[in-house]
């Protein structure tokens, strides 16, 4: 860490972040309304230090749950009901049918709960209230409605229910995007509560389903800072989080809100030292319109953003209670070294990194922007398991997740100080580097395992090996690329604009689906999803095995002309 670096780490102060965490523990942030009176305290507390803001008021499509519960038996029975559920505050009733599934134990596939659809099991359940082990989310909702459910209960893993969201669009619908708004009920009860329902779907009984929602278009104030650098003003690291959550949400995400007000104050006293711009925004729209507010801005500017960001960073759940590891940290493969080095030295924790998942605000994939943090720092493993906890998707491990429970003892004040300046620390050496620290030899690599790993399970079904020879190009390329700003052969300028511009065609590739301006659904996406069939073939009978293919040649074609764009960009620009 270099001297300006521990100087401006060293002025971190918990005087502004822990206010606003104690403040925003006294008020939900899920209505519009409330959310931008917390908006309003972000710019006041940073005009109060003479921070510039510029208060964007976008319409956004928000779902807004209310209560909900349900009856049988003469009993009612406690329930959420997560947004964009339809309403059904008059009932919905049939017959419940308990489908077994399980409760995923990785983040990774948490929210896509899934069973197999048979023919039989759309016989059983057309017309009738499901009920399954899971979050009311996408892959627990969409699958039961595609084969005539009339409404779907997902029972969570412990004595809590956990608020969330069960359209799988990503931000406001488009016209493309309206056919798959959710149309049944969905709520989710505790698992006690799940275990008694489960006894009379089994005994062939009926219950009414009741849900009540708010839904439609609503003004969302949306605060930016944009603290410019010196010397390339107009590219600029892009650091952000949501400020709506569910009830107070102090862990998920007053903390994240906290962080990045800190880091606004203190860069902004510094901005002289800022060689590129940093760009820090706070979302509404987070809870309420799968990530809408994000969405919006990635819409809204997107040209610019293509034009000028050198990176995202998301901001979601520093600063919590026992997180003191930094493991199931996202980051995309090119940005590993440099994270890694950031957080060892703020820290000297050893960081374990993954593939970022379809979650978060991570609305600009689609754009192509390298990418790390989402999540922040966690609790061990171990220590989850003394608790008893199961996996959720945030405030650093804690159970209170999504819950009414997420007050003000979620938060950890000393892990707060260390997590802010993790994530300063990142935003800074990132602004300031003279060549961009992404390392785009690691993507290759992970490219040749992705390949390899396809290739193995495709076996002489499928061929791959033009994928793997486009690959082995790339990485070539790379080499002598990296080879060549070490010896000063390739100029920073050249260097940087290379760096970037591969972000914009290798990012897409490898994390999205749909073309560049507009977003994939909210649901897992698989590493190099244009040739990731090659690894279900198993799963097809010899007729739709053809269908496959056919998928898979198109596919490669998409992934290989990528590949290319990205080899004659760099031998282009750099020869």
């Amino acid at each position: 860490m270099n001297n300006l670096e521990k100087q401006i780490l060293d002025s971190v102060s918990l005087d502004e972040p822990w206010g606003l965490v104690e403040s925003f523990a006294t008020f939900k942030r899920e209505h519009p309304t409330d959310v931008n009176r917390g908006m309003d305290e972000i710019v006041s507390r940073l005009h109060r230090h003479g921070v510039e803001v510029t208060v964007h008021e976008p319409s956004l499509y928000l779902s807004l749950p209310g209560q909900a519960r349900v009856e049988a038996e003469g009993k009612t029975f406690r329930a959420k009901p997560p947004a964009y559920s339809v309403d059904a505050s008059n009932g919905v009733t049939g017959e419940l049918v308990y489908v077994g599934a399980y409760h995923n134990a990785m983040i990774t596939d948490m929210f896509e709960q899934k069973v197999d659809t048979t023919q039989e099991l759309a016989d059983r359940v057309r017309g009738k209230i499901v009920i399954s082990e899971g979050f009311a989310s996408p892959g627990l909702v969409s699958q039961f409605e595609e084969i005539g459910a009339i409404g779907v209960i997902g029972i969570n893993p412990g004595v809590d229910i956990h608020w969330g969201i069960c359209t799988s669009i990503w931000g406001t619908p488009d016209l493309d995007d309206l056919p798959r708004k959710p149309k049944i009920a969905a709520a989710a009860v505790n698992k006690d509560d799940g275990a008694a329902l489960v006894a009379i779907a089994e005994k062939g009984g009926s219950v009414t389903l009741f849900t009540e929602m708010e839904e439609g278009w609503f003004t969302s104030k949306l605060p930016e800072v944009f603290i410019k650098g010196t010397e390339e003003p107009e590219k600029y690291v892009f650091l952000h989080g949501h400020l709506d959550s569910w009830d107070v949400g102090v862990g998920d995400n007053a903390t994240g809100d906290a962080s990045m007000l800190e880091i606004a104050r203190v860069l902004w006293e510094n901005r002289g030292s800022l060689k590129r711009s940093v760009r820090i925004c706070w979302w509404p729209g987070h809870s309420t319109g799968r990530y809408a507010g994000s969405t919006w801005f990635s819409d809204n500017f997107a040209l610019d953003l293509e034009q000028n960001a050198v990176s995202q960073v998301n901001c979601d759940s520093p600063g919590c209670r026992w997180a003191t590891e930094f493991i199931n940290l996202c980051r995309m493969s090119e940005t590993e070294d440099f994270l890694a080095e950031v957080i060892g030295e703020v820290t000297g924790k050893t960081m374990e990194g993954e593939r970022p998942h379809r979650a978060g605000d991570y609305s600009f994939n689609n754009i192509g922007i390298s990418s790390y943090l989402m999540l922040s720092s966690t609790m061990p493993d171990v220590q989850r398991e003394e608790k008893g906890y199961y996996t959720v998707g945030g405030c650093g491990g804690n159970i209170a997740w999504h819950t009414e429970n997420d007050t003000l003892e979620i938060a950890d004040r000393d892990i707060l100080l260390r997590d802010i300046k993790v994530y300063l620390l990142a935003v800074l050496r990132n602004a300031n580097a003279e060549i961009l620290p992404f390392d785009w030899r690691a993507t290759a690599k992970e490219f040749a395992q992705t390949v390899a790993e396809y290739q193995a399970k495709a076996g002489d079904r499928f061929d791959l090996s033009a994928s793997k020879e486009a690959v082995d190009a790339l990485a070539s390329t790379l080499d002598s690329f990296y080879a060549g700003i070490k010896s000063g052969k390739i100029d920073r300028a050249t260097a940087n604009t290379v760096i970037q511009d591969l972000a914009r065609i290798l990012v897409p590739i490898n994390f999205t689906r749909v073309n560049r301006f507009s977003h994939d659904p909210a649901l897992t996406i698989p590493p190099l999803p244009s040739i990731a069939a090659a690894a279900d073939l198993d799963g097809f009978d010899e007729n739709t095995l053809g269908f496959a293919k056919t998928q898979l040649v198109r596919g490669q074609n998409r992934l290989i002309s990528a590949l290319r764009q990205a080899q004659r960009h760099i031998e282009l620009l750099a020869s």
